[in-house]
């Protein structure tokens, strides 16, 4: 299921070929939406939509809280595409289908991706509703290979060895703690270390304090494969999680965590999020990138 089927450049180019023939829009700004943070494409102006389900090559969402649509438009005056519901390995998808869309992206001219998740929080002074700035992550399902570079490398996007040491960007994540200051909501926004596991189970306590003693700040399903992409491929990267429930660390925790908690804690955190990430946007240097 996740032998990595060959996607060849010319896959990636075909579907960027048809989305460019399709709008007028020519995006520097990838934004990929997690669980229950759709609402954020909403906020763009003159929206064009396309559903996954006609975008020639592009896989399917099947999450509920995923919409499943491309959608371009302005944001700030700037041109932005949004993926509203994201592709995760514990759908079935082979890494290489799940991080399609951020080559597709790479070829419509994206030079910065923003990558949403909602998480659990092992980090003892985290709480749901609070977001955490992702500074590094702890890519579990890569350490045991399963990584979407794997298999021949791709010269045209990036190197055989990427380095991973400086992946989330250190100018991003300064200007994101400014701009949350600047909002007043500056108490429940921490910067951490996310970890990706491969789901769709949620952790068991050992598994929960496994990952808690290598010193991981919240946890979840997906984002590390996206991320690991767009680094290959030059582009910046900015990372947030919605923390949307606290993950249970111990046998006598009657707490139960469930999907729907997940996404009700993302319908009333969206509305921070969103200007968080409009203001980012907004006020990022496009000239600043750090591949260039």
């Amino acid at each position: 299921m996740h032998s990595k089927e060959q996607i060849n450049h010319d896959d990636y180019q075909k579907t960027a070929d048809w989305l460019l023939s399709q709008t007028k829009q020519r995006p520097l700004v990838g934004i990929i939406c997690g669980s229950g943070l759709g609402l954020l494409a909403d906020s763009l102006k003159n929206p064009e939509l396309f559903p996954y389900a006609d975008i020639p090559g592009f896989p399917q969402s099947t999450v509920q809280g995923h919409a499943g649509r491309l959608v371009f438009g302005e944001m700030k005056g700037r041109s932005c595409v949004c993926m509203q519901g994201r592709f995760h390995m514990y759908e079935g998808h082979s890494l290489g289908k799940t991080t399609f869309p951020v080559r597709v992206f790479k070829l419509l001219g994206v030079e910065t991706l923003i990558v949403t998740n909602a998480a659990g929080s092992l980090a003892d002074g985290y709480h749901p509703g609070d977001i955490m700035i992702i500074k590094d992550h702890v890519n579990v399902p890569g350490l045991a290979g399963l990584n979407p570079l794997t298999g021949p490398n791709d010269d045209k996007f990036g190197p055989r060895f990427p380095a991973m040491s400086s992946v989330y960007d250190k100018g991003l994540r300064c200007l994101a703690m400014d701009i949350v200051k600047q909002m007043g909501v500056a108490q429940f926004v921490h910067e951490g270390v996310y970890a990706m596991v491969g789901g769709p189970n949620f952790e068991t306590v050992a598994e929960a304090k496994l990952l808690h003693r290598l010193g991981v700040d919240a946890v979840g399903m997906s984002t590390a494969p996206e991320v690991l992409v767009a680094s290959h491929c030059g582009m910046r990267v900015f990372g947030l999680s919605l923390i949307t429930n606290k993950v249970v660390r111990s046998y006598d925790d009657e707490e139960q965590v469930n999907h729907e908690g997940v996404l009700e804690v993302g319908k009333m955190r969206s509305q921070s999020l969103q200007t968080l990430i409009t203001q980012l946007v907004g006020r990022m240097d496009m000239n600043n990138n750090t591949h260039t």
